[in-house]
Parts: structure tokens; sequence; C-alpha cells
């Protein structure tokens, strides 16, 4: 499985990051296939940098975004914004389930 994950860069106690498109199965800083952008979360602002066109042909080609980043693709406007499921979190459903044994 191809993933759009994080791959470490730079000194020590210095790092910035490029994204690219490996497989599940290589190590973080081993091989990768393309490298599709960069992040560096030590600039203030921080930087990033993506290239649109080519995050979007490996999503519609399966490619799993790791969380960390899906929310830079996000931020970047690759991905529309996660929305709200229609759950109830958890602890509100278990208070609800007390009031009721209590009834």
């Amino acid at each position: 499985m191809i993933k759009l994950r994080l791959r470490r860069m730079g000194k020590k106690k210095q790092p910035h990051y490029r994204i690219v498109a490996a497989e599940a199965r290589w190590p973080r800083d081993g091989r990768f296939i393309e490298v599709i952008g960069y992040y560096n979360p030590r600039t203030d602002p921080y930087t990033l940098e993506v290239d649109v066109e080519r995050a979007r042909w490996w999503l519609e080609h399966g490619a799993q975004p790791t969380e960390t980043v899906r929310a830079l693709l996000v931020r970047a406007g690759v991905l529309p914004p996660r929305q709200q499921s229609g759950n109830a979190p958890q602890q509100a459903r278990s208070g609800n389930s007390t009031q009721e044994a209590q009834a």
C-alpha cells in the first residue's frame, strides 16, 4: 500500500520534513517513490509547500495519507476539512445510558 507520509530531514535537533509517497513497508527515512512537498515547522510561521496536482493524483490512485500529512494537506487546500460525525461523543453517550438506567 502506498502512503503519503513525512520523511525527516535536517540536522540533529533541527528537523524539517519532506512529504513523500512511499510503500508502507519501507523505512520512514528510507526509500520513497516521489517527493510531494516540504514542511518546516521551525520557521515562524511554518513553511508548507505542496505540489497540489501530484498530491491529488496520488490520492486518486489509492495512496493513504498519515494523520499528520492529512492535516497538512487540509491546510494546503488539497483535502477538504473533516466533517464531524453524527455520532455523539463517547462521554455523552455513557451519561445518557446512566440516566436511563436510573429512571
